[in-house]
């Protein structure tokens, strides 16, 4: 039986530029994600400060629910949580859109911090900095559609990139 690398070898040989697009492809991804929470990060320490949310729960629903900065809404819309309102996409690009538009991407994070700060689970989890905690009480008033796999994701990237820690 041939091993994958015998396989891989003559092909990378003769397409080494594929190696290196492949190689540049993954370095640029994971480059853009620690670019996304170092630019982000000070907007949610700054917010867990002021409403007495996990900063790592902030940041963790932000980089996936806007792919990291990367989706339609967040490119689009300023809008890194998927906050259903008012835009004016369809006047201005002729897209119809049920996500609400922000003029910063600040605005955004702070609208979704009032949302929390809305729900019948805030009071008690105020100033409590255990994400998991916050994700359970998340994910029991389904803030999600899917809440364990978005419990299970989003507790993934806090744990990936250290977002708990200071």
């Amino acid at each position: 039986m041939l091993k994958k690398s015998a396989i891989l070898k003559p092909f990378l040989l003769k397409k080494p530029f594929l190696l290196i697009l492949l190689l540049s492809l993954t370095v640029l991804k994971g480059f853009s994600q620690n670019k996304y929470i170092a630019t982000y990060r000070p907007v949610a320490d700054s917010l867990s400060e002021a409403y007495g949310i996990p900063a790592a729960v902030i940041l963790g629903v932000a980089f996936i629910e806007s792919g990291a900065g990367t989706s339609r809404n967040s490119k689009l819309l300023n809008n890194h949580f998927g906050i259903v309102g008012k835009n004016n996409l369809l006047k201005t690009k002729g897209i119809k859109s049920r996500y609400k538009q922000f003029p910063t991407v600040a605005s955004s994070y702070i609208a979704f911090c009032r949302l929390l700060a809305s729900k019948k689970f805030y009071p008690k989890l105020k100033g409590n900095m255990d994400y998991k905690a916050w994700l359970e009480a998340m994910s029991k008033a389904k803030y999600s559609e899917a809440p364990l796999e978005w419990k299970k994701r989003i507790t993934s990237v806090i744990k990936k990139y250290k977002l708990s820690e200071k």
